[in-house]
């Protein structure tokens, strides 16, 4: 056995130990792997024969990585691909090493790997994916990453050495467009919406980027989809939207089940169905698509991968409880909340919910950001809703400054306690709006009562 193939071993030992404890095992053994063999993220991914894919984003980073799987796995690859989430170094270490087998040997052809924002300069440059797919930048845990021009430089170091990477870039979102300015058209492929019909109104008063990040003019909009995403461009230096060469024509969003897309590839225009709600799905497919063409993806692979992919947990997931259907919407920023907002409005009726914010690290601290999520649009149209979390009661003032009546708000800082209530409560659909740690604690909860079963992904 190799020194590399001890340490291998070793590590996946503590992993079945820590599972056999009950305390999971997707992380713990890769931190593990990285404290025995610093190099073993690179040493690893090199044994991909058609090597990797990495995805990077503020939002959508988990529903995108399972479109792009969807899709790739109809094309005949198989993946090696971080499906739990865990997408710090840990989390990649601990998915390679549970792939990796003896005599340099992988259990898949590709690596397909969501990597956390702030991680992404440490993790490509070991990697050194063949396609690099970059989502968006909207404004998220300030208090950890702090203002999003701080990631976008970090990105702009990981775009610029990796200069045999293909690029994967939103078009319509300006922050991350510009990281594609410096290279040439054959290495980079942009991603957007062309659909009008589909554009808000004007731009949420809490929109992040509205400045050039090459000459700090501020932006013109001519069309607005979500948060700063849209069709833009700079009076003072030229800089402009690039032109996509995937891009959804024509998108018709169907509420809370899915949405028709017309989809524009290099190789022609084809009709996708994509089963997850809101417009931020289909920017997530959008990138999916992308990717995927730059990794050979047939268009009837693409569209096949799209309309069969399954959501993960707490992302547009429903369970049954109580006789009642649960859906479950992760909310974790202002862009993403006006989202889930924007298409829980599309429904016809009143809703009930459930509204668990957290301000656990892995949430953010600050809970603040709640009161830039536009709340009122749906005000008039909740007929209950259940507060739980550590900001329970934060997030029952936020509705009511919203316009919700304070007879239909309950505060139950308890989520067991406040999953009765919610649940005995009414019939119908009762909608689950938990921030990212709210999520994981209402799965654990769903889990023990047997809801749900106990993988994640």
């Amino acid at each position: 056995m190799s020194l590399l193939g001890a340490k291998v071993a070793a590590a996946r030992a503590a992993g079945a130990l820590s599972r056999r404890a009950g305390r999971g095992g997707t992380s713990l053994p890769g931190k593990l792997l990285l404290r025995l063999e610093p190099d073993a993220v690179a040493s690893l991914a090199r044994r991909l024969k058609r090597g990797s894919a990495v995805i990077s984003a503020t939002n959508g980073k988990t529903t995108t990585a399972a479109m792009v799987a969807s899709i790739l796995e109809r094309g005949g690859h198989t993946l090696v691909h971080n499906r739990a989430g865990a997408n710090m170094a840990g989390g990649i270490a601990g998915t390679l090493l549970e792939a990796a087998g003896p005599r340099n040997a992988i259990a898949g052809d590709m690596g397909l790997f969501e990597i956390d924002e702030f991680w992404l300069d440490r993790l490509v440059p070991q990697i050194r994916p063949r396609a690099l797919l970059l989502g968006n930048l909207f404004r998220d845990q300030l208090d950890r990453y702090g203002e999003l021009d701080i990631i976008a430089d970090r990105w702009a170091g990981v775009v610029a050495e990796a200069s045999s990477t293909t690029l994967v870039l939103n078009a319509d979102d300006p922050l991350v467009a510009d990281l594609g300015r410096e290279r040439g058209p054959d290495d980079v492929l942009y991603f957007g919406v062309e659909d009008p019909s589909v554009a808000l109104e004007g731009m949420a008063h809490a929109a992040d980027s509205k400045h050039c990040r090459r000459c700090g003019a501020p932006y013109r909009y001519d069309v607005i989809f979500l948060g700063h995403l849209g069709h833009y461009h700079c009076e003072r230096c030229d800089a402009t939207r690039p032109a996509p060469a995937v891009a959804a024509e024509r998108v018709v969003l169907d509420g809370l089940r899915g949405a028709r897309v017309t989809l524009r590839l290099p190789s022609g225009t084809v009709e996708a169905s994509v089963p997850l709600p809101g417009l931020y799905n289909v920017y997530n497919a959008l990138g999916a698509a992308a990717l995927t063409t730059a990794l050979g993806a047939s268009p009837e692979d693409i569209v096949a991968g799209l309309a069969a992919v399954s959501p993960a947990f707490g992302r547009a997931e429903t369970v049954r409880i109580g006789g009642r259907d649960l859906l479950l919407l992760l909310v974790k920023n202002p862009a993403g909340a006006n989202e889930v907002l924007r298409t829980l409005a599309l429904e016809d009726g009143e809703h009930d919910l459930l509204a668990v914010l957290n301000d656990q690290i892995a949430d953010g601290r600050d809970v603040s950001w709640v009161w830039d999520a536009d709340f009122e649009v749906l005000a008039g149209r909740l007929r209950r809703v259940v507060c739980s979390g550590t900001r329970a009661a934060e997030m029952a003032v936020r509705l009511k400054y919203a316009g919700v009546d304070e007879t239909r708000l309950v505060v139950e800082p308890s989520l067991p306690a406040a999953l009765d209530s919610a649940v005995a409560d009414g019939s119908g659909r009762l909608v689950a709006i938990p921030t990212y740690t709210a999520m994981l604690e209402l799965r654990r909860e769903l889990v023990s009562r047997g809801i749900a079963g106990s993988s994640f992904g």
